[in-house]
């Protein structure tokens, strides 16, 4: 049994939309409200506030004249916010993630219901306060006999309202098959198989950089605070939304059709967030989202039975020769082909790294050990 969200748009009434706007303003007031006491106690007092004390402050919140329109919305979002903000403390104090940041009205926003404030009944899904359905665009069906254990209801900066319903599912695993692949993760080549063939990288960014830059500029001449720069500003979000919809949909696609034809998937390990410094090639790196490509493929391996297996960012995959295992010393970026001093033998860069992957991750796989590159 595991769990899967599944996303969908919907379009709400008036009525609705008041509503919502309302619990997800709400929301936001009480994690930014709860961020600062933490944030005050701590560097007034050295003191440490938890959940338990933050829950306190919202009871006392809601008693406030000023304050009084909380209780106009479910209180479960705004429980669940301050779960939220436990959860960014707890990465936080794990050395996982930053300091949490507060919430800002422009980013749109979400709003988390449990079981106690949502009925699904007849395929239809009623939110606390509010007597009508969600208009939701069924675009699939939840599987058979399944419920919903929370629901998440999304603003875009783009103005798109989307709803995740996240069940417990039980995935079959697919068929096994006897093949295996080494990835090579590149730029102008998006993939580079072991196999020799080549994904292009579609460079989603660069597609719509003109579209982008006029949006920007036209933004910029805005007068801050108009409606006409409230207006500009969606017009930016929407196309950063198109760039991002794009190369989800593709990343997608590529990640299911290897998942399907491979049994056993090997990658590097690479540190892209340290990677992406690099100010020449950040852009490239960002935009082929090689991150979001790892990931996908980890979960859709656990859930269909197959096995990724990630080899050591340092192995030398590039510079070492697939045919005899002599390693160079150095190989430039610009070096897309060269010939092994040792047996003679000349490499496609790309596609030898690939091969050299595949064989460390086979490694790995049957030794239970990192491959690390030779020390002599």
């Amino acid at each position: 049994m595991m769990k899967k969200a599944f996303k969908y748009r919907f379009y709400p009434t008036a009525e609705q939309e008041n509503l919502l706007r309302r619990t997800l303003g709400c929301s936001r007031l009480v994690y930014n409200r709860a961020l600062a006491a933490r944030t005050e106690a701590w560097y007034e007092r050295q003191e440490r506030v938890g959940y338990k004390e933050s829950s306190a402050l919202l009871t006392g919140w809601k008693k406030e004249a000023e304050l009084a329109f909380l209780n106009d919305v479910s209180c479960v979002p705004l429980q669940q916010g301050l779960r939220h903000l436990q959860k960014a403390f707890s990465h936080f104090f794990a050395g996982q993630a930053k300091y949490p940041n507060f919430k800002k009205k422009r980013n749109g926003g979400s709003a988390e219901f449990t079981k106690s404030a949502f009925k699904y009944k007849d395929g239809q899904v009623y939110l606390a306060k509010c007597s009508e359905p969600l208009p939701i665009r069924w675009s699939r069906l939840l599987p058979s006999g399944t419920e919903p254990s929370t629901i998440t209801v999304k603003l875009s900066p783009a103005g798109r309202w989307s709803v995740s319903l996240l069940v417990d599912v039980d995935i079959e695993p697919w068929p096994p098959v006897d093949k295996e692949v080494g990835v090579d993760l590149g730029i102008s080549a998006l993939l580079t198989l072991s196999d020799g063939e080549k994904v292009a990288n579609p460079k989603g960014f660069k597609a719509k950089y003109r579209k982008l830059r006029k949006a920007q500029k036209a933004l910029s001449r805005k007068v801050k605070g108009s409606n006409n720069r409230h207006k500009a500003r969606r017009r930016v979000a929407r196309v950063h939304a198109e760039i991002a919809d794009a190369r989800k949909d593709m990343l997608h696609q590529l990640t299911t059709r290897l998942v399907r034809e491979n049994q056993t998937i090997a990658v590097e390990d690479l540190a892209v967030k340290n990677m992406a410094k690099n100010r020449k090639l950040s852009q490239a790196i960002s935009d082929a989202s090689w991150g979001e490509l790892v990931r996908q493929l980890e979960y859709k391996c656990e859930w269909y039975g197959r096995t990724l297996v990630k080899i050591d960012r340092w192995f030398p995959s590039s510079k070492r020769c697939s045919s005899c295992g002599h390693t160079v010393n150095k190989l430039p970026l610009n070096i897309r082909e060269w010939d092994c001093p040792s047996c003679g033998v000349r490499h496609d860069r790309d596609i030898n790294a690939a091969i050299n992957i595949l064989a460390a991750g086979l490694a790995v796989s049957v030794c239970g050990a990192s491959v690390r590159p030779d020390r002599a």
